[in-house]
């Protein structure tokens, strides 16, 4: 499917015209595409603009996610990923993407531009799963309750719903210490 504001390389122009494009300011990157410098970059833009790495079989998720949604305003330099189908994939080697074989439950993806995404809650959660895991990505994390506060109610409820999940006692804590601050 060709999208009016994106353009891939090779699809209706080559790389080498996009980048000459881009040198004179009629296009921009976005993720693995360009757009035009005076389009607004919407969720929809940024999803489609991974459909050429991610296809049908993967979902963006943790900081990929993010930037999707708008929590973050670059994207990151390898995007994380997650299978999405019932099925193992043939193994995805793409210096791109850091790639989880673990099947993403359709109740936590959302579909945007044909680019599967973790929702919302699923995302400040793998967020935060990261972060109390490793002690890094405190930015990240505040960075998506900045853009949604709301969405610590949303990850705690998602939490309390979901089976067992890795590191997900001390998120929980963490969220429910967030929303304590917050108030």
């Amino acid at each position: 499917m060709t999208w009016p504001f994106l353009y891939y390389p090779d699809d209706r122009l080559s790389l080498p015209e996009l980048m000459a494009a881009r040198l004179d300011g009629d296009v921009v990157e976005i993720g693995d595409a360009f757009m035009p410098t005076d389009a607004v970059e919407t969720r929809e833009l940024r999803a489609g603009s991974l459909r050429g790495i991610l296809g049908t079989h993967l979902a963006a998720t943790h900081e990929s996610a993010a930037w999707v949604h708008g929590a973050l305003h670059d994207p990151p330099s390898r995007h994380r990923t997650q299978r999405c189908v019932p099925r193992r994939v043939s193994p995805v080697i793409d210096s791109r993407l850091r790639y989880s074989d673990v099947r993403l439950p359709s109740r936590d993806g959302l579909v945007v531009a044909g680019v599967t995404v973790t929702t919302v809650p699923r995302t400040l959660v793998d967020l935060v799963r990261d972060h109390v895991r490793t002690g890094a990505g405190a930015d990240l994390v505040d960075a998506f309750v900045e853009w949604n506060p709301a969405a610590i109610g949303a990850a705690i409820a998602w939490c309390d719903d979901a089976g067992p999940v890795q590191f997900k006692r001390p998120a929980l804590d963490y969220l429910r210490g967030r929303l304590v601050r917050r108030r």
